[in-house]
Order: C-alpha cells, then structure tokens, then sequence
C-alpha cells in the first residue's frame, strides 16, 4: 500500500500548491527510503533499509538520459517554438478580425468566429496559453462592447483555446504516443475527426444559446463591418491561407509519410518565420524571444517528466501498479467497468493536476491493462487525450482559466468564467462518449 498512499501523499501537497516537479521528485525519494526501510526491516538495520532505498535510483541518470535523446519527444520544443512565433506575428489577431466581420451579421457570429479562429491556432500553433490569451486580449473585450453574455463569451473562448490539446499537432498527442509506444503521426490522424466533431458542437451550443436567449449574443449592425462583403472574404482569405499552407506542410508531411512528426515540427518552426517575415514582423528580437519562451516552457515540461519519471519508478518498486492492475481486472463489466473508471478517474485528477503528471503517473499503469483486456491502443490513447482536454477547463485548477482571467476586463469575475465553461465541458464529455460507444462514426478501425 505505499505506492498508493504515496500518490495520495503527493496530491495533497499539490493541492496546496507545491511545485509539481519538484513534489513528484521529492515525495518519491521519501516513500522510496520508506520503502526500502520496510523491505529490510525486522531482519536489517535501519541503515541497511536507508541505502536500499537510496539504490533505487542508481539508474535514474539512464532514464533521464533515455528521456533527453527520444527522438519523439524532441517534437514538443519545435512545435512550441513554432506557435510562439506564430502568436507574436499577430495570427490570432488577423483571423479574428477577418472572421468577426463575416460572420458578425449571424446571431452568435463572434462567439461562433472565435470558435473557427481557435481551431485554426490550434492546427497551427498548438499552444492553449498563446490561444487563449490571443483571443481573450482582442476577442472578449468586443464581446462584451456588443453586450454578449459573460459567461458565454468566456466559456467560448477557454473551449476554444483548448482546441490545441486535441486538434494536430498536439503536444498531448506526443506525449501520449511516447507512453503508449505508437506511432504519433496515426495518432494525429485520428485525432482530427474527434477534434472537428468538437468545434461542430460548439457551434451548435452557441446558435441555440443565441436563438432561445435573444440577448446573450447579439449580431453586429451591417454597418459596423469594414467594406462590402466581397471584400470581406478576400480579407479573410489573405489571412486564412498562409497558416493553412503551413498546415498542410506540417500534418499533410506526417500524413503522406514524407516526414517524422520530429522532422515536421522542424518544417513548422521555420514556416513559422517565413510567416514572420510575411506579415513583416520579422526582427531577431522576435526570434530571441520565442526561443528564450520555448525553452522555458520546455524547461517546465521536462522537469515533470524527470519527477513523474522517479515517483512511477517508486510506484512500480511498491507494487502500486500490480495492486491497480488486480483492482481493474476484477471491476464488473470487463472492459467497460475499466473504461468506465480509468475515464471517470482521470477526469476527476483533471481538476487537480496538469496533463503531463496524469500522462506519465497515471496512464502508464492503465495502458498494460487496456491491452491485456484487448482495448485497441490508439483508441484509447485518443479517448485518453479527449479526457485530458478537460483539465484546462476544469475549476478549480484549469490552466485555462488562469490563462483568460489575466486578461480579462475588472467587470468580468472569476466565477463568471468557471460558470461559462461548465456547459462545454459537459459538450467535451458528450463528444467522448459518442467516441467509446459509437467509433465508426469517428473513423475508427480497430486493429485486428
């Protein structure tokens, strides 16, 4: 039991906001002296328990060395760098703007433009902080000028932003294939689907909202919009094609098998400064920063890993993974009870700790049993990442939230943005339950 009181252990401090890194790092050097001391003792010495307990981290350099040299996992600065430089060309704005005035006249048009504008960021950035704080900073602030509901201003614009976590190229998704030992580039594929399917049924939610409370998205008069419509759509199209050219270039290159996802990201970060150099933002300080950002932000990403790396060697140690195991298996229902609770039990830690620690904690324990039960992996690991996506908008800790809370007017309170999220994380968990029941629709093949 000290794997299991160890992860309970480790949850709570980090609900009293410790470092996530440096928990996971420090509570399993606890519990693995712990654990060392108890394997010895009666027989041994407290000392001879101590060292045990210390050698199990003889080989934590080899893992960590492992870690540095994953080809897979040396997507995830290139893609960062790639979205970084994206947000400081100004992209969100263009779009937004661009798609503001034509669908502006439509009940629900902004709420509606900020959904397709998030899920082009998403497609071609990736980073669900650059998102939400792009659209928060130019898209809320005209929301509310035209007397939007706040709650539906906010709510669609944290939904949106983390369109990234499931529309490709996602760093969930490269995470998720390095767990689960699969190849990301199919992960990106049958990822897409799910992700347009989500951004339909935000629209949906947002015309019926629109509909049945006349006030709560209003249209904009026809001549508050710049220029005839045909000029409109020219607009939009001179902002939509360069980022959908560099779409293609990054997923259509993983698709076609012309490139690693790696090689991809790569392809991204330089079609990112063409891009820069298109929109005339281009300087070394643009540059400069992006990278300085990049490795921070990848900085924090790997320090997880390297903590979440030692806490699952002491859990393994500990046998908290086979008691997890024997506990699965014998849930009723077979492979549904396990669906059922390895999806409600991420769900829940969504609301307390970030994706990362739940990928390489709690994910690496359920995926021998997924195939020892015969769940098709990729299946899972989408339905894994769909889940996920949850936790940016989940109160009290969704990232999301913090995210669009710094850049919102004074008028706009915090609670007005956990009310305004609740309705599309309700829509998130109908659209995964449409994927467990009903994958065909999805285009989903299972492997033989």
């Amino acid at each position: 039991m000290i794997g299991i009181i160890m992860f309970f252990f480790a949850l709570g401090l980090l609900a009293f906001g410790f470092p996530v890194a440096f928990t996971f790092g420090a509570v399993s050097v606890v519990f693995g002296i712990i654990a060392g001391i108890a394997e010895v003792l009666p027989n041994g010495s407290l000392f001879e328990g101590i060292n045990v307990g210390i050698n199990m981290f003889a080989l934590m350099p080899h893992r960590i060395w492992s870690v540095m040299n994953n080809t897979i996992m040396m997507a995830i600065p290139l893609f960062i760098f790639m979205g970084i430089v994206l947000q400081k060309t100004k992209l969100a704005e263009r779009l937004l703007e661009s798609m503001g005035m034509l669908f502006g006249e439509i009940r629900g048009g902004l709420a509606i433009s900020t959904v397709l504008v998030g899920a082009f960021l998403a497609a071609s950035t990736g980073v669900v902080g650059a998102s939400v704080i792009a659209m928060g900073v130019i898209s809320l602030p005209v929301m509310l000028k035209y007397n939007y509901n706040k709650k539906l201003a906010t709510g669609t614009i944290c939904a949106a932003g983390t369109l990234g976590q499931i529309i490709p190229p996602s760093v969930v998704l490269i995470i998720l294939g390095d767990v689960f030992q699969e190849p990301v580039g199919d992960l990106f594929q049958k990822a897409i689907i799910p992700g347009m399917v989500l951004v339909f049924f935000y629209i949906i939610y947002i015309l019926i909202k629109a509909f049945f409370t006349k006030d709560a998205a209003p249209a904009i008069p026809m001549d508050e919009a710049l220029g005839n419509k045909r000029q409109q759509i020219i607009r939009a199209l001179i902002a939509i094609i360069p980022p959908m050219v560099l779409i293609v270039l990054v997923l259509g290159s993983i698709f076609m098998g012309i490139a690693t996802p790696t090689e991809s990201a790569a392809v991204g970060g330089i079609g990112a400064i063409v891009l820069s150099a298109l929109y005339r933002q281009f300087t070394v300080k643009l540059i400069m920063e992006a990278a300085q950002e990049t490795v921070k932000v990848t900085a924090m990403v790997f320090a997880i890993l390297v903590g979440a790396t030692a806490f699952s060697m002491v859990f393994v140690y500990t046998g908290g993974d086979i008691l997890v195991e024997e506990f699965m298996k014998g849930l009723p229902g077979e492979k549904w009870g396990f669906l059922f609770l390895s999806m409600f039990t991420i769900f829940i830690l969504g609301f307390f700790i970030d994706f990362i620690e739940i990928s390489y904690i709690i994910i690496p324990v359920l995926v021998p049993i997924a195939k020892a039960i015969g769940l098709d992996p990729q299946w899972f690991a989408i339905m894994i990442a769909m889940n996920l996506q949850t936790s940016f908008l989940t109160p009290p800790f969704g990232f999301s939230l913090f995210y669009l809370k710094g850049v919102a007017p004074e008028n706009v309170r915090t609670i007005d943005i956990y009310r305004g999220v609740v309705p599309f994380i309700l829509l998130q968990m109908a659209v995964l339950l449409l994927y467990i029941f009903f994958p065909q629709f999805f285009g989903v093949t299972f492997k033989s």
